[in-house]
């Protein structure tokens, strides 16, 4: 059973840790225990409340009312809630639930209420980005198991594939060739699985290479395929060395091919665009760019 400290209930609920301690004077929702010097703490079930809890209370329901329903309504009114209200934190709040839970009868009800709204580009946008970003703080600060991180990614990702496979192999008259790859030492595969998804839904052709691609092997696969641009992430590797290195190879290795590089250590280390480099600091300006692409054809 997982142990968290009211600094970790603030962090995935969003309610100041001052406020929490008012509820449970005033209302008793949660009765912390105590080690044997004092400190209190929290386990799974009163995490899953207060995170319910909280969501109430951002969409309009009183503390105080809140209080004199039963888990069993609390649990109710939150799945609800999650079908019919679409703003920002609260999809956010209701992702959250249902990481903690491990619950993926609830993380699908939540993405396909989303996409029949809003789309599945939208939503990937709107609540699946930002519930990443989230995960990677609370993952960060401990203030999440990393199984359930590896739950929450297994269950993004096969949303993904089965999204890509829905579009097929159609192509746009002017469709451009996109081979995109992780290198050596990048874990990022969802943003990977999202471009080649995004890529395909504008109809271009995307040769898709996966992790832990070696220079060796692009140029294997490049002498087979030849595509017009190549795009790659950096964001943990090249972090004690500079990352123009690794572009001035590919660079090196493949002069007749524009190159599309992202990720964090690319704005980190101030990469500026040259030659056939071009850097995308942003998932913005890689949908720009997309949209910018579509225009010229």
């Amino acid at each position: 059973m997982a142990v968290y400290s009211i600094s970790d209930l603030e962090k995935l609920c969003g309610i100041k840790a001052h406020t929490i301690r008012i509820w449970e004077q005033r209302y008793d929702i949660l009765a912390p225990k105590r080690t044997k010097t004092n400190i209190r703490y929290y386990e799974d079930d009163d995490l899953r409340k207060i995170l319910n809890i909280a969501l109430l209370n951002k969409n309009g329901y009183k503390i105080s009312k809140i209080a004199t329903m039963s888990d069993q309504e609390i649990m109710e009114q939150v799945g609800a809630l999650s079908e019919i209200n679409f703003e920002h934190h609260t999809q956010l709040d209701a992702m959250t639930i249902s990481m903690i839970e491990m619950d993926e009868v609830k993380f699908d009800r939540i993405v396909r209420t989303n996409i029949k709204q809003l789309g599945f580009e939208e939503t990937m946008l709107s609540v699946v980005y930002p519930f990443l970003d989230k995960l990677s703080v609370l993952w960060l600060t401990g203030s999440i198991h990393p199984v359930q991180e590896s739950f929450m990614s297994f269950l993004i990702r096969q949303k993904l594939l089965a999204a890509i496979d829905k579009l097929g192999l159609k192509t746009t008259e002017n469709a451009k060739t996109f081979m995109i790859y992780l290198p050596t030492g990048e874990s990022q595969e969802l943003s990977l699985l999202f471009l080649s998804y995004l890529l395909q839904s504008r109809g271009h052709k995307v040769i898709y290479l996966g992790q832990n691609i070696t220079i060796n092997d692009l140029k294997d696969a490049f002498a087979i395929r030849k595509p017009d641009y190549l795009f790659t992430m950096i964001t943990e590797s090249y972090t004690n060395q500079s990352v123009d290195v690794y572009i001035s190879e590919l660079s090196k290795s493949f002069p007749e091919c524009e190159i599309l590089i992202s990720g964090y250590q690319v704005i980190a280390q101030s990469i500026a665009r040259r030659g056939q480099i071009r850097p995308l600091a942003s998932l913005e300006e890689t949908l720009d760019f997309l949209t910018h692409l579509s225009a010229e054809n």
